[in-house]
């Protein structure tokens, strides 16, 4: 079994380094990772600028790209072998409800579904990456669950992952869940630079406004992991016929 791994934290995050120590010894695994840390990139590709692809001191490979660009450029032409597998991750910091649209963690493994291969993204629920080893060792478990079960290498999926930071023996079970939602985002933050330019900071994200029971924020606030699969299509089916009766297509010339 061959998997390949990537992250939006940058090839030398802890996160990316902990789950390839945690799956090395179960299949045949790569890592290729942007070279800086790309979060709330998405699943953006570059398509303005060369690509280089280099190897670390860390023996991963590194891309001056996206973690989208680093899975498409591995899976459309510089890897010799088709993986079974695409992991995302470990991200520092959950990415639940609307989160899952900017994280470039799940744009990582988004592109691997693309590629019609099974994907995973994995995060933790808090920052600064305290009780990672317990995190790998979960994602570990999963993935082993998933290969024992015959699920990969069948049709493809994409699974969310978020992990409580909590020590391996008090980690909950897992939950299946749909995706929470947050309110809007905190203020732009304004600055002055020394040139008397106005800057702006993205603010921070807002709190949960639907943390109830059955999303992914309710599931790690209770200490489970939170599993959410996940789809491409955005297309609003509810609403086709909805827009299909509304005569709002054409203006009449008067």
């Amino acid at each position: 079994m061959h998997i390949l791994i990537s992250n939006d934290d940058g090839y030398t995050a802890p996160g990316i380094v902990a789950l390839y120590e945690a799956l090395k010894d179960i299949a045949t695994v790569e890592v290729i990772a942007p070279e800086h840390n790309n979060s709330a990139k998405s699943n953006a590709l570059t398509l303005t600028a060369p690509l280089y692809v280099q190897r670390g001191s860390n023996g991963f490979r590194y891309v001056n790209g996206t973690p989208a660009d680093c899975v498409h450029i591995a899976l459309s032409g510089l890897l010799d072998y088709r993986p079974d597998l695409v992991v995302s991750g470990i991200n520092n910091g959950a990415n639940m409800g609307d989160d899952t649209i900017y994280s470039g963690t799940v744009g990582a493994a988004m592109e691997g579904y693309l590629f019609d291969i099974p994907a995973i993204a994995f995060s933790q629920v808090d920052k600064d990456w305290h009780e990672l080893e317990s995190a790998a060792r979960k994602a570990r478990e999963i993935v082993q669950g998933l290969m024992h079960h015959g699920q990969i290498g069948g049709a493809p999926w994409l699974l969310n992952v978020n992990i409580p930071n909590l020590p391996f023996d008090r980690i909950g079970s897992t939950r299946l869940c749909r995706l929470g939602k947050r309110h809007a985002a905190e203020p732009v933050i304004t600055q002055h630079s020394p040139r008397g330019q106005t800057m702006y900071w993205i603010g921070a994200a807002g709190p949960a406004k639907d943390d109830a029971d059955g999303t992914d924020f309710h599931a790690t606030a209770m200490g489970h992991v939170a599993i959410t699969p996940l789809k491409v299509d955005l297309t609003d089916h509810s609403a086709l016929q909805v827009w299909a009766d509304k005569p709002v297509w054409s203006v009449q010339q008067v």
